[in-house]
């Protein structure tokens, strides 16, 4: 097409072998590479003929030797590749001075020039758009909205690079004592890294649009790692609903106690309605979930926190329950097979060091004009901080109960109250009260979602109980053990209300709040 091509050291040499007649920058400018090529493109012949405006600093380019550089075809050095996994786990073998190495400066300073001055100069950040870039050169020229949309495309893909450079010096700086642990969370400016994975049919209602998008170096529980077996593409509302299943399901592995076990969780409209505990194995975990709510499960996200085999997957299908999603850290080639007739089923499978790993970053909530941020609420259940605030104590297996029960509330909307039972050795829910504006009300729901005796079952407040009623009715219930954050000014008369029949209440200090 009449272009002269300049280029640099490796992707020079590339074209030279294949016989790409090219010309070196360092030729062009007069200038050679310096500081070990760290400097090669800064230079006026190069980002004059980029910037210029060709209807304004022609003379100007004349007098100073400088041609205009029409199109702009930039890789930036693989920073993001150098500090994570190919499937997006951060590297810790990689070292701050090979990781700065790979930060690229006159790549992007390229690219946004190029990008800032679109009216004249076409700018290619990614491969995928060549084909249509020289299709549309072969018809005469580059049309004005294709340089446009490539200058958009352009902009955008530094600010992710930098993004991502941003937050990982960050997570360096904050684990080495130089920037505070908030600030490298929440910092005064900056740009969270992301990268589309997936364009969704639509979002949470057929009206609206949503795309999937991952966070490079988000950490091992990320759900860009997640391996799809069979079934159709994940929807908005499937990938929210299993993000909160495997939140769930894994609090069992991230318990601080004795009571780590295979687990299954089943999740509808981001609320647990079935949960449970098992030394048995995942398949009887699951029978014992499903039947804490079955109406409920019908077309929910089923998540185990064990590898899935064929007998579970018998269990399973003997239920003859609907579900949207099977997700687990593995599946046995008979398991596969076996699920294979139910071909609506999306069938997840976790990389196997989920339960090991650990998320990274924010949590990140959208208000209108601006975003709120915070702390993931994670980390294990620390019931050896808690304290026993009524006269009677709990015993071991109502503490066993207690536990299951806190780590499950934390995941149910506010206000929120669950129920659960000791059982057979392990744990299972037996009713969710979830998002009631009071909590007395919620209290009355999980009541009357109990799906086992209420009498030997334990209680789970999200908060504080602001008034005694909602303790009280679940004494009036059968309910003898109940743990709550505390902190209430009612709290004395909550106690109150447990001692006179010698029940018992546990505060955890820690509000779990979910909205």
């Amino acid at each position: 097409h009449g272009y002269t091509i300049l280029s640099t050291g490796g992707t020079r040499r590339t074209l030279e072998a294949a016989g790409v007649p090219v010309t070196g920058v360092d030729e062009f400018t007069g200038h050679p590479e310096v500081m070990g090529g760290r400097v090669k493109t800064l230079h006026p012949r190069i980002h004059g003929g980029i910037l210029g405006l060709r209807d304004v600093h022609a003379e100007e380019a004349r007098q100073h030797g400088i041609e205009w550089i029409d199109v702009v075809a930039v890789n930036l050095y693989p920073f993001e590749q150098t500090v994570t996994h190919p499937d997006g786990r951060p590297r810790d073998d990689v070292d701050l001075a090979e990781a700065v190495e790979q930060i690229d400066i006159g790549g992007p300073t390229m690219v946004r020039a190029a990008a800032k001055n679109h009216r004249h100069v076409t700018v290619l950040t990614r491969p995928a758009d060549y084909p249509a870039v020289i299709a549309e050169l072969e018809q005469g020229g580059i049309r004005p909205d294709t340089r446009r949309r490539l200058a958009v495309a352009a902009f955008r893909h530094t600010a992710a690079y930098d993004a991502v450079i941003a937050a990982w010096l960050a997570r360096r700086a904050a684990a080495d004592g130089s920037l505070e642990e908030g600030e490298a969370l929440l910092p005064e400016e900056g740009a969270l890294p992301l990268r589309r994975v997936q364009t969704c049919r639509y979002g949470e209602n057929p009206h609206q649009r949503a795309a999937f998008y991952v966070e490079p170096g988000a950490g091992g529980r990320s759900m860009g790692r997640l391996r799809q077996h069979q079934g159709k593409q994940l929807s908005f509302n499937n990938l929210a609903d299993l993000d909160a299943a495997l939140r769930a399901v894994f609090e069992a592995d991230d318990i601080d106690g004795p009571d780590a076990m295979p687990a299954c969780v089943i999740v509808k409209h981001a609320n647990p309605c079935g949960a449970a505990w098992h030394p048995r194995g995942p398949g009887r975990a699951f029978e014992l979930a499903l039947s804490a709510d079955p109406v409920s499960a019908f077309g929910g996200i089923v998540a185990f926190n064990r590898p899935v085999d064929a007998d579970t997957v018998r269990v399973v299908r003997r239920s003859r329950t609907f579900f949207e999603i099977l997700a687990a850290p593995g599946f046995s080639d008979e398991a596969l097979e076996l699920l294979k007739p139910r071909a609506r089923l999306r069938v997840m499978e976790l990389p196997p060091d989920w339960a090991a790993a650990r998320a990274q970053g924010v949590d990140v909530k959208r208000v209108q004009g601006g975003l709120l941020l915070q702390d993931p609420d994670q980390g294990p259940v620390a019931a050896t901080e808690w304290r026993v605030a009524s006269r009677a104590r709990p015993d071991d297996e109502e503490l066993g109960a207690l536990r299951f029960a806190w780590a499950m509330v934390r995941h149910v909307k506010s206000n929120a109250i669950v129920l659960a039972r000791a059982e057979e050795g392990g744990y299972v829910l037996n009713g969710v009260g979830a998002g009631q504006m009071s909590r007395v009300d919620s209290v009355r729901l999980a009541l009357s979602k109990a799906t086992r005796p209420v009498p030997g079952s334990v209680l789970a407040s999200d908060a504080f109980f602001p008034f005694p009623d909602g303790p009280q009715a679940a004494l009036d219930a059968g309910v003898r053990a109940m743990v709550q954050p505390g902190g209430s000014v009612k709290d004395e008369d909550v106690l109150a209300a447990i001692d006179a029949v010698g029940a018992r209440m546990v505060f955890t200090g820690t509000r779990h709040f979910r909205h």
